[in-house]
């Protein structure tokens, strides 16, 4: 069998978290005058261009900083990790302060000024523009919950995830920056509500007991979606289908998103491991080896940010979608090579060759970490950290993808979770204590 450099490895991602990642952002994201967090950052980090805060990015700092300080590793010291619980404090007080839409009305702000007063998108109306921004809140205040035993943050997640079930289910909700008309129903909704509601079950476990019981049949619900309603009989998940019926027969209908589907498939193995049942575990892993298949650009490397099914980019009829945002994205930017995606890919095909020892994920681990090395991390060391939107051929663009911001949230994220998954086998082996 191939082996996994262990040892080697978690060196290697221990030095780009601390070295590379946290030396960018600390202390440079924290906002010390009015809480909360700045990421609003060029591409290559080399201006902040704004100080307007998007509760999208603010729930995710929270949750990045509630889980340095309680990583499962031996990489921090305990003065860092109450380090990294004060710098969550922050986020968690300037978004209790303000991110709801009024006391009580359990909807978030979609972006603030940088004191936090709301502010409107422009060309919009409505200050409640995103539930994946409060989808982020929830998880965010959850991990706090545990890492602080801050009962309050616990029933504020509590709260929020309970609106945001509702609004999923009833329709009622918006989803900016690509929101979908009521003809089609989006992948990413059963996605992101596995992980809210996994994040929520491991708080509920320890706050509420009698709640992560209701949790988990959340769960159950998003883990069948997930793979009854939008897996094809090729093991391929597609980002869109009809409300009322089967996969559009046009590009909406037959493109996939690589790194939607590798990290969702991580969100699956959780779910299956709280709900204590591995049925789908063949074919997480038979949709992983297809999407790592097809999304790989076989020309320049990388992953395809969208591709079409048949992995040949993106060409065919566009149809009735042509005025879907989504759409559009998809036809502007199918060819970009993004940060998030190949972090994704990174700890996906780790964490399968872990949980199945099928010596396929580990080769695919190793490609994927030679192209992303080699591809996205800044080549000025007075900066550090990645430039994160490339073009198909790898070099660097500075465009806006989905906010605009620069967000570590994927990145620090997998670096985390690839640590601790990396010490968990060492202390297997006795390797480390």
């Amino acid at each position: 069998m191939m082996p996994l450099d262990t040892a080697e490895n978690l060196n290697f991602f221990q030095k780009e978290l601390t070295e590379n990642l946290l030396s960018f952002w600390l202390p440079r994201c924290l906002d010390e005058e009015n809480g909360g967090y700045l990421n609003c950052f060029t591409n290559d980090g080399s201006r902040l261009v704004s100080k307007d805060k998007y509760t999208w990015s603010q729930g995710r700092f929270l949750w990045i900083f509630s889980k340095l300080a309680t990583l499962e590793s031996t990489l921090f010291s305990q003065e860092e990790r109450r380090a990294f619980l004060a710098l969550a404090k922050n986020g968690r007080d300037f978004l209790m302060k303000h991110v709801l839409m009024a006391p009580g009305d359990f909807r978030c702000v979609f972006l603030t000024e940088a004191d936090g007063s709301p502010k409107y998108v422009e060309g919009y109306d409505q200050l409640d523009m995103s539930i994946s921004a409060d989808c982020f809140v929830v998880m965010g205040f959850a991990k706090y919950a545990l890492a602080a035993e801050d009962r309050e943050s616990f029933e504020f997640a509590k709260k929020l995830n309970e609106s945001v079930w509702e609004r999923y289910q009833s329709g009622n909700y918006k989803s900016l920056p690509y929101p979908v008309s009521p003809a089609y129903q989006p992948h990413a909704k059963p996605m992101i509500l596995t992980n809210v509601n996994c994040e929520v079950y491991r708080a509920a476990e320890h706050f509420d007991p009698e709640y992560a019981e209701n949790v988990k049949k959340k769960i159950r619900l998003c883990h069948e979606e997930d793979f009854s309603v939008f897996m094809d009989k090729d093991h391929l998940i597609h980002e869109f289908r009809y409300t009322n019926g089967d996969f559009p027969p046009d590009l909406f209908g037959q493109h996939i998103n690589p790194g939607h589907t590798l990290e969702d498939l991580w969100f699956q193995l959780e779910a299956a491991e709280i709900l204590g049942d591995d049925t789908h575990l063949k074919a997480i892993a038979r949709i992983a080896k297809k999407t790592l298949e097809t999304g790989w650009d076989q020309e320049y490397g990388g992953f395809y940010h969208f591709v079409t099914c048949d992995g040949k980019g993106m060409k065919g009829e566009v149809g009735a979608a042509k005025d879907e945002p989504q759409m559009k994205l998809v036809l502007d930017d199918w060819g970009s090579k993004l940060w998030w995606v190949h972090s994704e890919a990174l700890y996906t095909t780790l964490l399968l060759f872990d949980t199945t020892s099928d010596e396929d994920f580990l080769k695919y681990f190793y490609k994927v970490k030679d192209y992303t090395f080699k591809t996205f991390p800044n080549p000025d060391r007075t900066v550090r950290e990645w430039i994160q939107i490339r073009t198909r051929e790898g070099a660097p663009q500075e465009k806006v993808v989905a906010l605009p911001v620069k967000d570590p949230y994927h990145i620090i994220r997998n670096m985390a979770l690839i640590v601790e998954l990396l010490e968990r086998r060492m202390k297997k082996t006795g390797e480390i204590k």
